[in-house]
């Protein structure tokens, strides 16, 4: 832990210019170059959990950084051949919903569609999450998920438009637990979390039992980091390959463009941060994972600034003016 960057982060503290932080756990090089827990209110996906000393081994919401996880599984699944490659039909593997796969426009969907966010599909999580009304909530309490995503109204044709979507990310849930003959908790333990030596893991559930691809994912803050030097070594940890090199490689390659302007590969981000390439997974509150290839460098960051329409503050904070500061 450097002495700078624990100065820079105790300024902006002090300063009230990172509200909400819930820690940070920052790796340079394989070294450690922060490690930072706070104390807060917090939540596990909307139920409070009262005022929490965060540390080492506190789990913490992920919230949407779990779409990137997901996006990790999808390559890994893919790898071993249990997965459909990103350009096959998507109804092809929902054979269970015959009419829909009538629709000349849906079945022109493509897994790569999911991938990407680019469904052309009718979906508002700009409303907050604990309303009926957000598409994701509505999802959740379905009493079938998938023909709720798939029978959504087209609004735009396939692939012509990048729109948040936690429906896509479920749809590539439910291929990798076809795919794989396991539940996504049960194969991530297996074929990631395992293998990265991360053991303390929670995954939380919809009303119908099954795990939240798009948004259920808890891990400590060390453990997320573990993620991105995963990402930092382009699938390989501790000499081991992990997510084949070839998916690494399409996941982070831009194809669309968020509604902010960043770029959006296969479920992670892709922006530019005082000239580095970042590589960024993100979720509600202010949870993040910024990898950044040039300067061998993993950021985790956790926050509790759920629902606010400026939760992305603080944990850019802390990349542009305590972490960089420190690294470059």
């Amino acid at each position: 832990m450097t002495t700078q960057s624990d100065d820079l982060l105790a300024e902006l503290r002090h300063a009230g210019q990172l509200g909400g932080l819930h820690a940070v756990v920052a790796v340079r090089g394989g070294q450690p170059l922060l490690e930072f827990y706070g104390t807060g209110e917090d939540f596990a996906w909307g139920d409070s959990l009262g005022v929490v000393e965060f540390g080492p081994e506190v789990l913490h919401d992920l919230r949407s950084v779990t779409k990137s996880v997901t996006g990790l599984l999808y390559g890994i699944a893919l790898g071993e051949g249990l997965v459909p490659p990103p350009e096959e039909p998507l109804l092809r593997r929902f054979p269970q919903y015959p009419d829909l796969a009538a629709d000349p426009r849906r079945a022109r969907l493509t897994v790569e569609h999911a991938l990407t966010m680019s469904l052309g599909l009718e979906w508002r999580e700009d409303l907050p999450y604990d309303s009926p009304a957000n598409a994701e909530i509505a999802m959740e309490l379905a009493p079938d998920r998938y023909r709720y995503i798939l029978e959504r109204p087209i609004l735009d044709p396939p692939g012509t438009r990048w729109a948040y979507c936690g429906g896509a990310t479920a749809l590539l849930g439910r291929l990798i637990a076809d795919g794989t003959g396991q539940a996504l908790p049960q194969y991530a333990q297996s074929v990631l979390f395992a293998p990265l030596g991360i053991g303390s893991v929670e995954w939380m559930t919809g009303a119908d039992g099954v795990a939240s691809a798009a948004s259920g994912l808890r891990l400590t803050p060390l453990d997320l980091a573990r993620l991105g030097g995963l990402v930092l070594g382009e699938g390989v940890w501790d000499g081991r390959r992990i997510v084949p090199a070839d998916w690494i490689h399409a996941m982070l390659r831009p194809r669309r463009e968020t509604s902010w302007g960043a770029r959006y590969g296969y479920q992670w981000y892709i922006e530019s941060v005082a000239g580095h390439r970042v590589l960024a997974a993100m979720g509600n509150g202010g949870q993040r994972l910024f990898v950044l290839p040039d300067l061998d460098l993993t950021v985790a960051v956790t926050a509790g600034n759920y629902d606010d329409p400026d939760q992305w503050r603080t944990p850019l904070a802390v990349l542009e003016r305590v972490i960089l500061p420190t690294a470059v």
